[in-house]
């Protein structure tokens, strides 16, 4: 066995002025303390210019490009999105412009009734799940059910069919609801539904039938969204980790098949932690070599107001 080698040494050692290296961070990218009474953008202007703050930077530059030049700015919708409070930020936005399309899973669709028609959603999953309670309230079974055959018979999307659900119905919490709102305003918001994964599937209203076609055309409606993305649309997958990400790249599959130019427009996903399928297949994939992706990772009721707030105070129409 040979002997250990000495020690290098270290007197011949190259070296180089600092002054000459190129650097990713400088004294001029460093965040600024607030003054008092400061406004919504002096705070985004304080914000280090580096990783996630020049990501929500640039991603709020990407939906005011897109607002601008007319282009689609689409929003993919986790159910924890609504959960933690976020609608009436949300609806804001839709009204402002900052919003041309919704997409939801199933789960979104039950907090968005939930919320609209008792003011309040999230069951306790454990305390019901024993005594098989978990998931049967009466009206979010019967209601929404109903709302999805009776759109379906019209030849409704699912979310336009329970969007028009409850804009007749008129619950008192109706201002809540991201449905009644795309509806009411006449913006697309569809439903892409998984079968076992939502409580009304577990209900005997439930036509399932009437749910296929549904969250199918919901899905061709969507497409046909994603495929006018080229040219500086943007799209946010926000708070979903599977259905949605999916759901989006073959609605660009679909798309470039078809023969929709998918070039030049942005993607980017906002949850507190970051999955591989939103990243993979909203930020990365699709975007590749044609777009920009970026990654936000923070709390929904956090990130999301701080963007709309960036939105708003960047729109040349902001009050």
């Amino acid at each position: 066995m040979s002997a250990p080698p000495d020690p290098l040494d270290l007197g011949g050692v190259r070296t180089y002025p600092l002054a000459s290296r190129k650097s990713k961070v400088s004294r001029a990218d460093f965040a600024r303390p607030l003054p008092r009474g400061a406004r919504v953008k002096d705070l985004l202007d304080a914000l280090p210019r580096v990783l996630g703050a020049q990501a929500l930077r640039d991603l709020a530059a990407e939906v005011l490009r897109a607002g601008g030049a007319g282009k689609p700015i689409l929003w993919g919708l986790g159910a924890h999105v609504m959960k933690v409070g976020l609608s009436p930020v949300l609806v804001d936005l839709m009204e402002k412009g900052f919003v041309s399309g919704l997409a939801m899973n199933g789960a979104g669709v039950v907090h968005d009734f939930e919320l609209a028609v008792a003011g309040h959603t999230s069951e306790d999953v454990s305390a019901g799940l024993g005594a098989g309670e978990f998931g049967m309230a009466r009206e979010t079974g019967e209601d929404i059910n109903r709302a999805i055959a009776e759109g379906d018979r019209d030849g409704l999307g699912l979310g336009a069919a329970v969007g028009r659900h409850l804009l007749a119905r008129r619950p008192p919490y109706l201002e809540v609801s991201l449905l009644a709102a795309a509806r009411r305003l006449g913006l697309p918001a569809t439903v892409h539904v998984a079968v076992g994964t939502d409580i009304v599937h577990m209900h005997p209203a439930c036509d399932p039938a009437a749910l296929g076609r549904a969250t199918h055309l919901d899905f061709r409606l969507f497409a046909a969204e994603v495929a006018q993305l080229g040219g500086g649309g943007v799209y946010l997958n926000v708070g979903s980790a599977v259905l949605l990400p999916e759901v989006f790249l073959k609605a660009v599959t679909l798309a470039r098949n078809l023969g929709h130019d998918l070039r030049d427009f942005a993607t980017a996903n906002l949850d507190f932690i970051q999955s591989y399928r939103p990243n993979a297949n909203v930020v990365e994939r699709p975007t590749r070599g044609v777009g920009r992706g970026y990654s936000l990772t923070g709390h929904h009721e956090i990130l999301v107001p701080l963007l709309a707030a960036a939105l708003i105070e960047g729109s040349p129409v902001a009050p």
